[in-house]
């Protein structure tokens, strides 16, 4: 090898191990250092969820949101007024509820920006994966892109951070959708801790998937736990069984408590006892 060939690579990978080692410091600061005035305002006046979450988890998930706030990029459209502290913090601490006990989530490694819309807009003709869908106006209130983006209406994001307990979050459920891509594959299957773990949770998906599936077609039983949204794929079944267990947990352990039991042991967390 050249001896300036051998320089410049030597110079790149120090480069790169003092950014790892400087993100990794600041990192730990936003995980450990107070909160700030503003994010503390937004919290209390808007999330009312952190009152019912353990301290520990509570302090830990506004680290999360941080470094998601500060190292995510955001952009308005569609006529969106301004990325602020606000909007920033009530999406970052709705995505942080996923990951906050997570092992090894990365903060969404695949998730470079996120878009932010005042209201539902249009399909811009991506490979997506939607929600809450408005047939007749051909738009959308979220979307999740296997190239690193996330769409939200700020509409969605304001109600899913105020109403905890409707089973229905758009965050929420579009960062599953990031949890699920990460291994560049949207089937409804998260990166598991080991070979074991995926046997299970094929298992136990696969018949709740089929199950619901059912129970959407024929109508039984009324209005399912789960949203009907959820028979459209394994892949929006695993979003929208996200949005139940951590908005209506009680309900999913008492009616699915093996699917309850799969969503506790990969989150590391246990909402039903918040």
């Amino acid at each position: 090898m050249e001896p300036l060939t051998l320089t410049v690579l030597l110079l790149a990978v120090f480069g790169s191990v003092l950014l790892a080692t400087r993100r990794s410091r600041r990192r730990h600061y936003l995980l450990h250092s107070p909160v700030p005035d503003s994010w503390q305002q937004v919290i209390d006046e808007q999330f009312p969820r952190s009152n019912r979450i353990p301290p520990d988890i509570g302090k830990r998930l506004v680290g999360i949101a941080r470094i998601l706030a500060e190292e995510k990029n955001f952009e308005a459209c569609g006529g969106f007024s301004e990325i602020t502290e606000e909007v920033k913090a009530l999406i970052c601490l709705q995505a942080a509820i996923l990951i906050v006990k997570l092992p090894k989530h990365k903060f969404y490694p695949r998730l470079q920006s996120i878009l932010i819309y005042p209201g539902a807009f249009h399909d811009r003709g991506q490979r997506r994966f939607g929600v809450s869908e408005e047939p007749s106006r051909g738009k959308h209130l979220g979307e999740s892109w296997q190239t690193g983006s996330v769409i939200l209406s700020w509409e969605s994001v304001v109600a899913g951070a105020r109403n905890d307990d409707d089973g229905m979050n758009v965050t929420i459920h579009e960062f599953a959708h990031q949890l699920d891509q990460v291994n560049g594959a949207a089937d409804g299957v998260p990166i598991l801790r080991n070979l074991k773990a995926y046997r299970r949770w094929a298992e136990v998906f696969q018949r709740n998937y089929e199950e619901h599936v059912e129970d959407v077609e024929d109508g039984r039983g009324g209005e399912p736990l789960i949203d009907p949204y959820g028979a459209t794929n394994p892949a929006e079944f695993f979003a929208v069984a996200s949005e139940t267990f951590f908005e209506e947990a009680k309900e999913l352990e008492k009616k699915h408590l093996d699917l309850y039991t799969e969503l506790r042991e990969y989150y590391g967390v246990n909402p039903a006892g918040w």
